[in-house]
């Protein structure tokens, strides 16, 4: 254990956020707690009535519990930093997301398995336009799979993977994307809860040092129309009591195991439930559109990157089940709780295998199911997915659902000439998401 003069404690709130606090070490290790009205507050700062999981009469603490021993060194000077468990009244508060994902890890457990995770994340690098608003940052000379100073003039890229390797966030590879100026940011596989929580910490480490520079990295599912989205896809793989995985047959023709057949399965069937703990903004349906490579279609296919579900080539341990559905603003404990949990639930229900896409998955496709088209939508697909919001977590989803019908009727309200077919970013979404995502 490393002692540090301060502590900045933080945990995933309801919308993603990172809320916290900073606590001197002579108080660190006697806990913190906090305001359980912050799970009725929408980006708008309001207060909602809304199910929070327990009875909020008198706005009671609910507190963050953490191991000091836990803390890793952050990426300001002479601060370690922790992610918190929530409790109230020393049991799990049911509406946490981490809380969630732990239960998650759990259930595969009690059959055997430890699920292993991987987030791959994209994100836009913005600048001031010079009237209050962002732009895109300007790199005409970037390209896909690019690297080096005509990417990255700043050199930002290298000093967020520099302080991400000093707090202990192990990178595995960062580059710009397909449109600039957009990167993919990527952190090494492990342990489910260890994994998301390195992502968590990446994402608020890496807008904060763009912030010191004046600059704004988004993670906003489609914070510039015209070009591309920006997507947290979530890979895992199970490995057995002896640490080998599961998801592996050589002697299928495919080199995928039964286990791996019915994860797949579970992640098709539940597609449209899951679809809005995936993509959780009323901005993330832009992204979300036929033609694009976001998991739009319930489909699944090897090496397909234009299917919901990518099964990438490589077989041995490294044999994986990408879910290609999620924006970039989905909560990631809560994006890889629904994951973990249909996929689960694929096999707990003996489902049989899916035929993989044989089409392209734009103008040629093997099924006719499909993303709700908009968030409004995409919550009744949710509460009607019984089965999902049981494993999920039914105080979360509750929680969830009631702030999000309230942010659409905000979005409906501001946008009364909305149409689902418009790809436009309308001002609402950049007001309402940007300074947060």
């Amino acid at each position: 254990m490393t002692d540090f003069p301060r502590y900045r404690v933080l945990w995933p709130d309801h919308l993603g956020l990172a809320r916290g606090k900073y606590l001197p070490a002579r108080v660190a290790g006697r806990g913190t707690a906090f305001c359980v009205g912050t799970y009725l507050l929408g980006y708008d700062r309001e207060i909602y009535e809304v199910d929070c999981g327990i009875d909020p009469t008198g706005f009671p603490d609910v507190d963050a519990v953490y191991e000091l021993s836990d803390a890793r060194p952050g990426w300001e000077p002479g601060t370690g930093v922790v992610v918190a468990d929530l409790e109230y009244k020393g049991e799990a508060y049911p509406t946490a997301a981490r809380s969630a994902l732990r239960r998650a890890v759990a259930d595969w457990e009690a059959l055997g398995y430890t699920p292993k995770i991987g987030i791959e994340l994209e994100a836009y690098l913005m600048e001031p336009d010079g009237d209050g608003g962002w732009q895109p940052f300007e790199t005409p000379s970037a390209f896909v799979y690019g690297t080096g100073p005509f990417t990255d003039p700043t050199g930002l890229i290298d000093e967020i993977m520099v302080a991400a390797e000093a707090s202990g966030l192990p990178v595995e590879s960062m580059n710009s994307e397909f449109d600039f100026p957009q990167f993919e940011l990527t952190l090494e596989y492990g342990d489910a809860l260890q994994t998301v929580d390195s992502i968590f910490l990446f994402k608020e480490l890496a807008r904060e040092v763009a912030h010191a520079h004046g600059l704004r990295l988004t993670f906003l599912d489609k914070p510039i129309a015209p070009k591309s989205g920006s997507g947290l896809h979530v890979n895992m793989s199970l490995n057995d009591a002896d640490g080998n995985n599961a998801m592996v047959d050589t002697a299928a023709d495919d080199g995928l195991s039964a286990l791996a057949h019915q994860c797949i399965s579970g992640l098709l069937a539940h597609h449209e439930g899951l679809t809005a703990l995936l993509a959780p903004t009323v901005n993330s349906y832009k992204r979300l559109q036929p033609f694009q490579l976001a998991g739009y279609w319930a489909n699944w296919g090897h090496d397909h990157r234009m299917a919901a579900v990518r099964v990438p080539p490589h077989r041995g341990q490294a044999t994986r089940v990408e879910q290609r559905t999620g924006g970039g603003t989905a909560n990631p404990y809560t994006a890889t709780t629904a994951v973990l949990q249909a996929a689960r639930l694929g096999v707990v229900g003996g489902l049989a295998p899916v035929e993989p896409e044989t089409g392209d998955g734009a103008e040629s496709i093997n099924t006719e199911r499909c993303c709700p088209p908009n968030l409004d939508a995409a919550l009744d697909a949710l509460e009607a997915d019984a089965a999902l919001v049981a494993a999920v977590g039914p105080e979360l989803v509750a929680n969830f659902v009631g702030i999000k019908r309230i942010e659409w009727q905000s979005y409906i309200a501001a946008t009364p000439d909305w149409s689902e077919q418009s790809e436009a970013v309308t001002p609402w979404e950049l007001e309402t998401y940007l300074p947060f995502h």
